[in-house]
């Protein structure tokens, strides 16, 4: 898949399959590819499962780890039908994208929305493709 481009995803991400990236520790990337997503009840973008096209932005996650527990990236499949862009803070459809007919939440990068600077979606589990999420084995780290 793409960066997203400066064109704005709600034009152009319309019924496409893309991979992205969910960090997470080793033990719930374990749990994800046995059993699936248990999507956030409530984060920036509201509830969903939030993931990125960025491996940047998902290696960011899962950094304050538990002793002998290791960060994880998932590369996972997703069907996007409808995007929703969320460009800043306080966006009327912010947490309520779902609501209006939109399988997408999309963060374009350098909005003012996330600190890093980097894009991010939020999607509901059953936009995800039924194949099981493959874990990024070279993208794993240790934080023994």
């Amino acid at each position: 898949c793409g960066e997203g481009g400066g064109g704005g995803a709600e034009n152009i991400l319309k019924d496409l399959i893309f991979f992205m990236y969910h960090g997470t520790t080793l033990t719930n990337a374990l749990k994800i590819t046995r059993g699936g997503f248990l999507p956030s009840s409530n984060g920036m973008l509201g509830p969903g499962v939030y993931l990125s096209w960025s491996l940047q932005k998902a290696s960011a996650y899962a950094h304050h780890l538990p002793p002998r527990e290791e960060q994880a990236i998932l590369k996972v499949r997703v069907h996007v039908h409808k995007v929703k862009k969320i460009d800043r803070q306080g966006h009327h459809l912010q947490k309520r994208w779902h609501r209006k007919g939109y399988d997408t939440a999309w963060v374009p990068p350098n909005c003012g929305m996330v600190a890093s600077g980097l894009e991010e979606h939020c999607v509901p589990p059953n936009t995800i493709c039924k194949n099981p999420p493959r874990l990024e084995e070279c993208l794993r780290r240790s934080y023994r």
